[in-house]
């Protein structure tokens, strides 16, 4: 299910203020991020650019000007040994859940990994209960390769973190 007249593009600056309402709401209101404040437009830029600068994609969903969602890899972990690795992220509006948004995306971030020569993508899903990432993620080839049970703890209860790995090439 790909939405009509929606583009997937390189996030720019623009995109900041939108990309960290998405966040925020996400942070509010749901457990797929175990951040508890929302971090404001400087420091959504400031991740921004880190990423950019470091040559990973960082992607958003448009449709007729407005950012429905956005994905990206960044690093797995900082030694080196890791650097064919990307831990990937991905947040589509709330009113835009559902549509095949956060596909489009995955699908687009995927593919920039892969041309950009990494090995392996790794997802770790906020809490076993999101069954609609997991599922997204297992549609795309990822399979989970452990949970790790009550690490977080948020809205007064404990999180899980579902690992998930897909690899990127052959």
């Amino acid at each position: 299910m790909n939405p009509s007249g929606v583009v997937v593009r390189p996030c720019e600056i623009r995109d900041v203020e939108a990309v960290a309402a998405i966040y925020a709401h996400h942070v509010l209101h749901g457990v797929a991020t175990f951040e508890i404040q929302p971090p404001g437009a400087g420091e959504m830029e400031r991740r921004l650019r880190a990423l950019i600068d470091r040559g990973y994609p960082y992607l958003v969903a448009e449709s007729e000007g407005e950012v429905l969602g956005y994905a990206y890899a960044g690093p797995y972990r900082p030694r080196p040994a890791y650097r064919f690795t990307v831990e990937n992220s991905v947040y589509v509006r709330s009113d835009a859940l559902g549509r095949g948004t956060g596909r489009m995306l995955m699908q687009a971030l995927i593919a920039e990994c892969v041309a950009r020569g990494f090995r392996q993508m790794i997802a770790v899903i906020g809490d076993s209960s999101n069954v609609a990432s997991i599922g997204l993620h297992e549609s795309l080839g990822f399979n989970v390769v452990g949970i790790l049970r009550s690490v977080g703890f948020k809205f007064g209860r404990w999180l899980d973190s579902v690992l998930m790995q897909r690899e990127l090439t052959a």
